[in-house]
Order: C-alpha cells, then structure tokens, then sequence
C-alpha cells in the first residue's frame, strides 16, 4: 500500500506517514457516506445543530492537543495554530446557531385556493477537497453547513497535512457524529482526489485549491451534472489614500501579507499608495517586515515560520528575481534556519505592472508595493489581475469607500479593516477566483436543492 511521508517544513525531517487512499478505499468511503444520508438527512434541524454544537465543544476542547501538530505538519507558529483551530470549531459553533434559524418559504394563495411552498432538501454525499495553508478552517467552512443541511461529508485532506484532520474525525466520531456522516480520507489529489470527484454517488464537490487544479476539478465534476464550489486563488490588492490612517493602514498591510508565512488565499499581496504618502507607507511596511522574528513553528518566540514546501519557496524566489524593483526589506533565506523552507519577509517597491509580483498569485511572505496618482489609477490597477477574491481600501473619505467596495471587482472589501473573515458574511471569489459561497446563510444554498411543492386546499 503507497503511503504519505508527512514531513516537517521546519526541519524538513519526516514526521509521520499513512496509508494514501485507494479508488477502492473512496469507493467504500462514498458508499457508507451515501448509506448514512438516508437517516441524517431526516433528522431535523435542530438535531443536527445539537450534533455540530457537540463537535463544536469536543473540537474546542481538543485545541491543546491538536496544535502541536497541525505545527508539525504545515510549519505554522503556536499562535498562528490556536488561531486556525479555535476559528475551525467557532465555525461549526456557527452553523449549530443557524440550525434554529432555517424556514422552510410559503406562499398563501398562489393561485385560487392553491398554497406554495419551497423547501430546502439535501444534495447527498458531498465531496469536502482541503487544501494545506488551513487544513481546518477551510474544512469546517464545508462542513458546517453540509452537515447542518442534511449532507453526508467525505473529506480529502491535502496529501502533506492530513494528520490534524485524522485526529478531528476520530474526535468528532467520539462526540456523536454518526458513523458515516464524516468521514476523512488522505490521498493524492491524482488518486484519491479524482476518484472522488468522478464518483457517481458524489452529488457536491466543495474544492479549494489552486485555480488550475480548480479548473481541473470542475470539468470532472462536470460529468453527472455534481454541484461545484470552487474557493481558489487571490492576489488581493490594498489600496491606501492619503487621507487615510496611516500608521493603522501600514499595520493592516504587514499583517495581512507575513501571517501564515503569507500563505492565505486572503492574503494582501499588492499594495497601491497614493504618492504623497507612499514614502511613510513603504518605511513603515518595511520596519514591520524586518522586525518580524522568523523561527521553528514550535519555538513559542517565533512570529513567521516556515513556507509549507521546498516547492513553494522555489517559487517565491522565483517571482521575486523576475520582478525587478527595489528591495527594501528582506529578499533572501534567513541565517542560521538552514534546514527548513524559510524566507524573509520581504518588501519590493515598484517592480515591474507586468511582472510575476503583478499578475501571478505570491503564495508567500513577499509584499509588491506601486505609488499611484489617484483612486482612478489605484482601482485600475487592482482590477487589473486574473483574480478576485478579496481586497482593502483605507481612506477616511465616505465617497472613496463607497466608490472602491462598488468598483473593485471581488467578493470581499474591507473598509479601513484587517482581513478578518466573518462566518456571518457570505465568502467567494470572481474571475479566476472561484465561485460559489461559503460562510453566512447564504452557504445554505450551495448544500441544499430547492423543491417547490404545490398544494390545492380544496
């Protein structure tokens, strides 16, 4: 049986392994989930809140446990680890909350003596593909409202991070998750990941991931008409006017790009500076970058880790030495941290519109920043890119807020705000960001098939 070597980006020394799933494994892991539908799905609503209120706590409880080695395997900082799983289990708490909320639409004499109603009826088996940089968060944004609708949930776990999530699904099955309701199965996306999307008895795909692999999982989930949310690429701009908080706004901008060693989707990873300001912007940016302690995911005193792979450091050098532009903070691999995939934060000003820091998506602790004239040039740019997922503008005028959140072509803006993503707002991307929501009520809709029903009185 093939396995996955689960190594540690801080050491680059291996961890862990487990068996990598099979086609028969997903064949079997389907099937039971299917079984399983039939009586989760008609409990009510209220019983399976009861359900994902007691995975909230037993997750909440474990939080302790788990960080360690959500650490281990994807190199993040203790801080940045707590963070992730105490926002996990707060989405599942979320969706226990909606369960009461759920109405069922009427309508009273559609016609003469004939009533309407739309009800919301589960999908089936739904598909759950994680990627790395959150193995957690980005899982329970899925699994909340499938499971609170009705759905049954088989989850694929990235092939370097399944180890967090195994533990959850033996935590979860200990809180009462019925056998079959969830289950996770860790595997290549080539193997693992593709028979699961072309499975027959799979009705929803829920992926996030790169765009091209985005890309590729549509057009399998194509076959059998599945449903399909795709939460995939970003390079989200930051525009800051001069009228705008500075040293708050230069804040926001370090913190959005180095957490997570700048691997988020939601990411700030262009930033635009009215020219009057830019200077203190840039100075302001950079001290930040350069006081950030780089270090070992476990060592308490470390405030950026490690990239996930040798890979995708490759990669941020990579865009980084195609961009031109002037260094300001950083630019290279950190001394004494020679075993693990670590960089610098890193402050670029002015590299080239049409470079790799431009128009490619930097899944790593590199900040690109661009002086402009204007609101006209700033909003230019930002649009600018194949990608829409988030975005920020910081200014204290109402008119240029209200201007960038119309404008500016993604699902989310921020408003003189950090990148905090709400479960109470529905979250999704445009363009080669991806479609679909996740987050809100407004979740409900892409695990849920809406049935009329007609009903004559007489």
């Amino acid at each position: 049986m093939t396995s996955l070597e689960i190594v540690n980006p801080g050491t680059g020394e291996p961890v862990a392994s487990v068996p990598a799933a099979t086609p028969e494994d997903v064949d079997r892991a389907v099937g039971a989930a299917h079984a399983a539908q039939r009586d989760w799905g008609r409990l009510g609503y209220a019983d399976r809140g009861k359900v994902l209120h007691a995975m909230a706590e037993a997750f909440e409880a474990h939080v302790d446990e788990l960080t360690p080695i959500l650490v281990r395997e994807q190199g993040k900082t203790i801080r940045e680890a707590k963070i992730e799983l105490r926002k996990a289990a707060d989405t599942l708490e979320h969706y226990a909350g909606l369960s009461r909320q759920v109405r069922a639409v009427s309508i009273h004499n559609v016609d003469t003596d004939v009533d309407g109603r739309v009800l919301r009826r589960p999908l089936g088996v739904v598909a759950a593909i994680v990627p790395w940089n959150f193995p957690t968060t980005l899982l329970c944004n899925k699994l909340g409202p499938a499971l609170l609708c009705g759905n049954t949930v088989v989850a694929k776990p990235a092939d370097s991070t399944p180890l967090t999530t195994l533990r959850l699904g033996e935590i979860f099955a200990e809180a009462g998750v019925p056998e079959g309701v969830f289950t996770v199965l860790p595997g290549t996306g080539a193997v693992a990941g593709e028979a699961l999307v072309r499975h027959p008895l799979v009705r929803k795909v829920a992926f996030t991931g790169s765009t091209p692999v985005g890309e590729r999982v549509a057009a399998l989930a194509a076959v059998g008409s599945k449903r399909v949310t795709l939460e995939l690429g970003g390079s989200d701009p930051m525009i800051i006017c001069d009228d705008a908080d500075l040293k708050s706004a230069a804040s926001a901008a370090a913190m959005g790009r180095f957490y997570n060693c700048g691997q988020a989707c939601l990411a700030i990873k262009r930033l635009y500076v009215f020219d009057s300001v830019a200077d203190e912007i840039i100075e302001a940016v950079a001290a930040k970058a350069k006081r950030l302690r780089v270090g070992l995911g476990d060592d308490p005193n470390s405030q950026m880790g490690p990239l996930h792979s040798a890979k995708q450091r490759d990669q941020l050098e990579r865009q980084i030495a195609e961009s031109g532009g002037e260094v300001v903070a950083g630019g290279g691999r950190p001394d004494g941290l020679d075993r693990g995939w670590f960089h610098e934060p890193t402050v670029v000003v002015e590299p080239r519109k049409d470079s790799p820091m431009a128009v490619e998506e930097v899944f790593g602790p590199a900040l690109p920043i661009w002086r402009v004239r204007d609101l006209d040039e700033a909003i230019e740019l930002a649009n600018a890119s194949p990608f829409g997922l988030g975005s920020s503008v910081w200014t204290s005028d109402l008119r240029r807020a209200e201007r960038a959140a119309t404008e500016l072509d993604c699902g989310y803006t921020w408003v003189n705000s950090r990148t905090k993503v709400y479960d109470e707002l529905p979250f999704g991307g445009l363009k080669a960001s991806g479609y679909g929501k996740e987050h809100g009520s407004e979740a409900l809709d892409y695990y849920t098939d809406q049935k009329s029903v007609v009903v004559r009185r007489s």
